[in-house]
């Protein structure tokens, strides 16, 4: 049982060192030279794991898939937001941490689009990711009390990939014309125009914060 735990322990250590390559060196820095560097392990050993360099994509999608289930997956007894305040709060939070804490991961993440255009079978595993980031995003504003329809939901959520891509692509000093600047005034003009606030006298949810 030692030897499968202890396999199992490299494999893992393999993979988050090929994450960390891709998103710092870009796809054609992911060799299995660079990955071995950056496990700290001898040379030859990311290729005895994953032979190839397709090996080595799907190491890294099969472990953003990992960690994009593990934050899809809300603590017990934590239902998310519950109200349009605090799913603002969970947007403005969600780009803080990609351009912050989980930008490598998000680096990574993109660089797989790259490659999964030329590799439908990448393509395969990050279409999983999409849509359980999908369904998940649609839970949380259907949790949050907005009235959400699946359209509504999309745009929301691509709203925020969007943001995410320009963020990371911009340095913060240079304007880029899409609002950026001010997250708080980004996520509340998107929650605003997806779902209008009621008008003085009318009912419903409560206006942006």
């Amino acid at each position: 049982m030692g030897g499968v735990a202890e396999n199992a322990n490299r494999r893992n250590l393999l993979r988050d060192a090929a994450l960390e390559v891709l998103a710092a060196e870009g796809s054609r820095g992911l060799t299995h030279r660079a990955v071995d560097s950056a496990a700290g392990v001898p040379t030859g050993t990311a290729k005895n794991y994953f032979p190839t360099r397709d090996a080595l994509l799907a190491a890294v999608a099969e472990r953003c898939l990992d960690l994009f289930r593990q934050a899809g997956t809300l603590p017990t007894g934590v239902t998310g937001p519950t109200s349009r305040e605090d799913f603002a709060a969970l947007l403005r939070g969600l780009l803080e941490e990609a351009t912050g804490p989980g930008r490598r991961r998000v680096l990574a993440y993109l660089e797989l689009h790259g490659e999964a255009s030329r590799k439908p079978w990448l393509g395969k595993v990050l279409a999983e990711i999409s849509a359980m980031d999908f369904a998940t995003m649609e839970r949380l504003q259907r949790s949050a009390g907005l009235d959400v329809t699946p359209q509504r939901a999309r745009v929301v959520t691509m709203a925020v990939h969007s943001a995410v891509v320009d963020l990371l692509a911009h340095p913060p000093e240079v304007p880029n014309g899409a609002g950026l600047d001010d997250l708080d005034e980004f996520v509340g003009g998107l929650l605003d125009v997806v779902y209008p606030p009621p008008r003085p006298g009318e009912a419903g949810s409560a206006g942006r914060p």
